[in-house]
């Protein structure tokens, strides 16, 4: 779900870079709006970390082999600390293990960024009925982590088909990229899953996180 460098023009990465400027500024000054956001730095740091090691876990699903994101996870926990948190764990991720590009940094983070944000907006609503109780916070754990992995691969796939290279076979690398739609599903269930499974042990030993 990263794209690499030299795969987009530059007019798009310009823009990615404007788009994820704006929304970092706009994070960062609802952080400063929380009379606690320093405390909740150490969190940010962590999540970061898990979030840049993430894509090393690697699940083989034949034909497919996808690798964790936790988007939805760090949506969930961080609020609007996510968006920056996926930004630093982004620029890592090229930086040591190639993953993406320094060019294409502001289009991923939108890709991953954005869904994560979602994911949050989506949390949020557990204070409300029907969502207020033991089921309707694990639906919506379950919603939040799927629902940023698949937004965030749809948003990959958008982009990448409107932007691909004339030199290359078109017709050839959409059937790619559309059926890896289907892995991108696949690791939205499992995601889905893996965030309800945190959220309940999460509220049982430290519920304060959430």
């Amino acid at each position: 779900m990263h794209i690499p460098d030299g795969l987009l023009p530059p007019s798009i990465s310009i823009f990615g870079y404007a788009i994820t400027g704006g929304v970092t500024w706009f994070s960062l000054r609802q952080i400063r709006k929380e009379e606690d956001y320093q405390q909740q730095i150490p969190k940010a740091s962590l999540l970061t970390a898990t979030f840049f090691v993430s894509s090393l876990i690697h699940i083989p699903i034949p034909p497919f082999s996808i690798h964790l994101i936790l988007n939805g996870v760090m949506g969930l926990i961080l609020g609007y600390f996510a968006f920056p948190a996926i930004l630093i764990g982004l620029f890592f991720q090229a930086v040591f293990f190639q993953y993406g590009g320094l060019s294409t940094l502001g289009i991923n983070t939108i890709i991953m960024g954005l869904p994560s944000l979602m994911a949050y907006y989506l949390w949020l609503l557990r204070k409300l009925p029907p969502f207020n109780n033991s089921l309707g916070n694990n639906l919506l754990a379950f919603l939040s982590g799927a629902m940023a992995i698949f937004l965030s691969a749809l948003l990959f796939i958008f982009i990448t088909l409107n932007n691909l290279s004339p030199e290359l076979n078109i017709d050839k690398e959409k059937t790619a990229i559309l059926t890896s739609l289907i892995g991108y599903g696949i690791q939205a269930i499992i995601e889905g899953i893996l965030t309800v499974i945190l959220v309940t042990f999460l509220a049982k030993v430290k519920p304060e996180i959430i």
